[in-house]
């Protein structure tokens, strides 16, 4: 492994940020057990700031052509937990102004893994000359058909969309006066014992806390740092190793001890901290602050503990592996219910920018985005969970985005 020098600034969990650079997201995870940063973590639903950067104005030579004519030859597909319905181009909002070349990428890593449908495409895809903005756009045009993703029961076809994005934390090697909390790879009798034991028995039980021994992968400076790697099942660590060298790695799931999580936000709220509405990754940052002793009654609540692995990270620019086994590409990337929508299909969503109360008109949030990833908690028919990255800022996002959906999916044509 190649060690690195590096200067990266860490937003520890009880710290707050503002602002996120969108530099990280193309015009603007993680291993399969994170997902729903919102729901997890609260159990409910919480809502994020700062728009993407704006895209040219759309080329009217290369925007679709009004009218459903596109629609007339294809037919309705169902799907286990959806319907799709099919349209004209210009049934998607705002597909004019996006710039669909950012989203390029992330549909060639899932070219990498096609599926059978889409064998044909991808060679097409990946043997494109010039990807630009008018070829791209040209291609799916010609290529693709949209379809509008409804309910099977033909209920509305409004939806959810939340977000999730990959931790960066500060770690040690060793343990010190401030980095005190241990990560732990797999104890050497997990998977005899099933379940394995519960968080509170780890952290209290000499006869657990002794299978632990000597497995620590590394150690963090604050338990909601921990926290945050358990909810999202994997994250990058900025570890310094004792003779102070520093390395960028990537702590990945390797299981967890089979019991169920529960929520530590709705615990707050049944406490009386602050109501459901209330509620938010922030709100349970502050509550932790304003009551240290109490912090670690708060994470017992929950049973379900995380165990890592170590993997090396030779470039930062790449994402972690979503559930279809491609990197993530941070605001190109969601999560679905895979009953509704296979890996690797490319989707049009439509949304509002998560942005802080109060705030009268949102502006639209309407983008081309690559099916790449699921969760136990990403389930129905029209459901996303956005991949916000791992650069400063994406916790917030993540944390409280919650906006309304609508969703097509692009299917390779006959």
């Amino acid at each position: 492994m190649v060690h690195q020098t590096m200067k990266i600034r860490i937003r520890r969990a009880p710290s707050a940020s503002n602002k996120i650079n969108h530099m990280a997201f193309p015009s603007l995870c993680l291993p399969r057990a994170h997902r729903m940063w919102g729901a997890l973590i609260l159990g409910m639903l919480a809502s994020c700031a700062s728009p993407p950067a704006p895209g040219p104005a759309p080329d009217p030579s290369i925007t679709a052509p009004a009218g459903p004519a596109a629609a007339t030859t294809a037919t309705v597909i169902e799907q286990p937990r959806s319907r799709w319905v099919p349209v004209g181009w210009d049934a998607l909002p705002g597909w004019g102004g996006d710039q669909i070349q950012f989203a390029w990428p992330a549909l060639l890593r899932s070219c990498q893994r096609p599926a059978p449908a889409w064998t044909r495409a991808c060679a097409e895809a990946l043997a494109l000359p010039e990807p630009t903005e008018a070829a791209v756009r040209r291609w799916m045009q010609h290529r693709l058909q949209p379809y509008r993703v409804e309910p099977r029961d033909g209920a509305a076809s409004d939806g959810l969309i939340t977000g999730y994005f990959e931790p960066l934390i500060e770690a040690r090697r060793e343990p010190d006066a401030q980095f005190r909390v241990p990560l732990y790879r797999p104890p050497a009798d997990f998977g005899k014992r099933k379940p394995y034991w519960t968080r509170a028995q780890l952290e209290t039980l000499p006869a657990a806390r002794a299978k632990l021994r000597g497995n620590e992968l590394a150690y963090v400076a604050d338990p909601l740092d921990a926290l945050v790697l358990h909810i999202q099942g994997s994250g990058r660590l900025l570890l310094t190793e004792p003779d102070g060298r520093q390395r960028l790695v990537r702590a990945a799931f390797a299981g967890h001890n089979d019991h169920p999580y529960r929520s530590v936000g709705r615990w707050l709220v049944e406490q009386g901290a602050f109501s459901l509405e209330q509620a938010s990754w922030p709100a349970i940052k502050a509550w932790a602050r304003a009551h240290p002793k109490r912090v670690q009654e708060m994470l017992q609540i929950n049973p379900r503990y995380v165990f890592f692995r170590e993997e090396p990270l030779p470039d930062p620019s790449i994402g972690p592996l979503g559930a279809q086994g491609v990197p993530l590409t941070p605001g190109r990337s969601i999560a679905v219910d895979r009953e509704s929508i296979p890996y690797g299909t490319p989707v049009w969503i439509d949304t509002t920018e998560p942005t802080p109360a109060p705030v009268p008109a949102p502006r639209p949030l309407q983008r081309l985005v690559m099916a790449q990833d699921t969760g136990g908690a990403i389930v129905g028919a029209v459901r996303a969970d956005y991949f916000w990255g791992w650069t400063e800022g994406a916790e917030e996002f993540a944390g409280r985005m919650k906006q309304p959906l609508r969703m097509w999916v692009l299917w390779p044509r006959s």
